[in-house]
């Protein structure tokens, strides 16, 4: 990596880590798109699986009061069962038509859930949270993005804003720890070959922008973070097919 490219990748961390703290997600949407230019399709996830599960873990440690156990378990098993066997076809399979077709669904479900969300009816159930769950869980594992799906969730069941922004911080760290942990056991080749002190730049990034977001999450309502939720899963999407459509032509 050159000197250019890691200031930018490291700069990319600080804001992605920001926008997760202020948020509850945004790490990874924000962050895979340029990591996958970086270091490839594959690698590049990997490497977003680590750091979205990292920032996860850190922002945890704040919010872990606000968690709602119950509704991790119902979104976290069904995504793992679907995170394990998707993340060994993402490695078979080529990954700009995936990424392409991930990223269009998901522009498409998160249109449709802001129109439901203007309704008066909320769309919760068992049913939904385990479609919620297993269709993250692939996402995740093909394009390294759980959070647009798990934001849909959010828009049409009216989640609290606050127990969403802390039980997706257990949620994206079991996620992207199951497809990390499956992709390099089925093919370790594919990690990035990084030094020590990138490693802890980068470390050293997510801490500063947990810490900005820290600060100015203070000055953010629940319905403006509610707002930014959809805005940052709309670009995290988007990002995805585009790059997708890109890599096809």
């Amino acid at each position: 990596m050159t000197p250019l490219l890691l200031v930018l990748t490291l700069a990319a961390v600080v804001i992605s880590a920001i926008a997760q703290r202020v948020a509850g997600l945004g790490f990874a949407m924000l962050l895979a798109p340029f990591l996958v230019l970086i270091f490839g399709p594959y690698s590049g996830i990997l490497l977003v699986n680590l750091l979205g599960a990292t920032s996860a873990g850190i922002m945890f440690i704040r919010v872990r009061s606000f968690v709602d156990w119950g509704m991790y378990w119902r979104l976290a098993v069904p995504a793992v069962v679907m995170s394990v066997p998707f993340s060994i076809l993402a490695l078979a399979l080529p990954a700009a038509p995936l990424e392409a077709g991930v990223g269009f669904l998901l522009v498409l479900a998160l249109a449709v859930s802001v129109v439901l969300h203007r309704g008066p009816r909320t769309i919760d159930g068992p049913g939904v949270r385990t479609a919620t769950g297993l269709s993250s869980g692939i996402t995740n594992a093909l394009a390294g993005v759980g959070g647009p799906t798990v934001s849909v969730y959010a828009v049409i069941s009216r989640w609290d804003q606050r127990k969403f922004a802390a039980t997706v911080q257990p949620y994206f760290m079991t996620i992207g720890l199951a497809a990390m942990a499956t992709k390099s056991v089925v093919d370790p080749g594919e990690w990035p070959v990084l030094s020590g002190w990138t490693w802890a730049a980068l470390l050293g990034m997510i801490l500063l922008g947990m810490y900005v977001g820290e600060r100015v999450a203070r000055f953010i309502d629940d319905r403006t973070a509610r707002k930014a939720v959809i805005i940052i899963a709309f670009l995290g999407a988007v990002s995805t097919m585009v790059k997708g459509l890109i890599n096809l032509m």
